[in-house]
């Protein structure tokens, strides 16, 4: 399994402004063989690289493996905005938005991201110092720092490429770290997890999990946004600038504290996760306008994932099934009825009179399936009939 740990890196004012300029001459590179690529109709690593190899050593002052990750970062953009279209995650191509993406090269910030193998990048795990190739030679003893465990899983399992960061004038390095995944046990039974918005997770055995207060941090952090964008002066901007990713950042914790005590539930009692298949649900539902932001800022998937990595990392089985007809289904009579569900809150069947909350009973309907999907994907095979 691959995962990301983020380290802080503590470089001297002279250290500092050699990752930048680094940043910034790679970052050139980008927008220069992304532009060729585009008029030339090359967008291929190999393509590319035999094309401007070269040129973008000579021309930027790089070296000869900063070339070969600057194109690859091209081709890598080129192939990631090839899967968008595809997935319709662009539009129709009849869209302003669809046309202005693949009309134009990808463009690459200043301050972008720049991936480094370990030809220009090496670790000094044991004085947590890192030695890495910038536009002024090669650096040395540059610190680093983090939370313990994420320094642990660095030392024993860091693996591939590291990508240099600066957010905000502070430096950051991202390393990939190959964890071998443990073996899925068999399970006795499944917690079935319904995502909502009003109650961002509910569990089969009845745990609710409230988006109440993170529903009114978001439009808390709407109305300072709306407030500070309306008054327009410099220093609306330095404050608009300062809270930039803060929603965002609270949104993932509450994600991972749900997801944590979820995956560590069933790992104690020996059962698995299914949740619902949801991939594709802004494309397939028609929303009110005043509904659209809060659809586009529900974080469903983040938490879908969140649950899939935590449990592959515990061995707990997990199961996506269909979502179906899932809060409208009677999970004891198997009756499926709209007026099953006469508010957003309540299930109450029409033929055998079952009730009570809705996402409650989309998790237990959940779980059945997943009962279902787990029997037949693992019944025993039969012999085969004999001559």
């Amino acid at each position: 399994m691959k995962l990301v740990v983020q380290v802080k890196l503590l470089p001297t004012p002279v250290q500092a402004a050699a990752l930048e300029a680094t940043l910034h001459a790679c970052n050139r590179a980008a927008d220069h063989v992304a532009a060729i690529g585009f008029a030339r109709g090359i967008k291929d690593r190999n393509g590319l690289q035999k094309l401007l190899y070269a040129e973008i050593k000579a021309r930027f002052g790089l070296s000869a493996q900063p070339a070969v990750r600057v194109v690859k970062k091209v081709a890598d953009a080129y192939t990631a905005l090839a899967a968008q279209a595809k997935a319709g995650r662009l539009g129709r191509p009849s869209a302003k938005r669809y046309r202005k993406a693949i009309g134009a090269a990808p463009c690459f910030r200043a301050t972008a991201a720049q991936p480094f193998d370990d030809r220009c990048l090496s670790w000094q795990v044991d004085a947590r110092t890192v030695s890495i190739w910038t536009t002024h030679g090669r650096m040395k003893g540059v610190r680093y720092t983090g939370a313990a465990d994420q320094l642990k899983m660095l030392a024993e399992h860091r693996k591939g490429e590291s990508d240099l960061v600066c957010r905000r004038g502070k430096w950051f390095l991202i390393a990939t770290c190959d964890v071998s995944d443990p073996q899925v046990f068999e399970p006795v039974d499944f917690i079935g997890v319904d995502r909502g918005i009003a109650n961002l997770a509910t569990t089969s055995d009845g745990t609710n999990y409230q988006g109440r207060r993170l529903s009114r941090y978001r439009r808390w952090h709407a109305v300072k946004r709306a407030q500070l964008q309306a008054v327009g002066t410099r220093s609306a901007k330095r404050l608009l600038a300062r809270r930039a990713g803060r929603e965002q950042r609270h949104a993932t914790q509450v994600n991972h504290k749900i997801s944590k005590e979820i995956v560590s539930v069933a790992q104690r009692t020996g059962r698995g996760i299914a949740v619902e298949e949801l991939d594709g649900i802004r494309d397939r539902v028609r929303l009110r306008r005043d509904q659209r932001g809060t659809l586009s800022s529900w974080p469903f998937h983040q938490l879908g994932r969140h649950l899939e990595y935590k449990a592959r990392r515990a061995g707990v089985p997990y199961l996506k099934v269909d979502p179906a007809y899932t809060s409208q289904c009677c999970p004891r009579c198997g009756h499926t009825e709209r007026a099953n569900r006469p508010d957003r809150d309540r299930f109450s069947c029409r033929r055998c009179g079952l009730a009570g909350p809705s996402d409650h009973v989309a998790g237990v309907n959940v779980r059945n399936r997943a009962r279902s999907v787990w029997a037949f994907v693992n019944r025993p095979v039969s012999a085969a009939a004999p001559d």
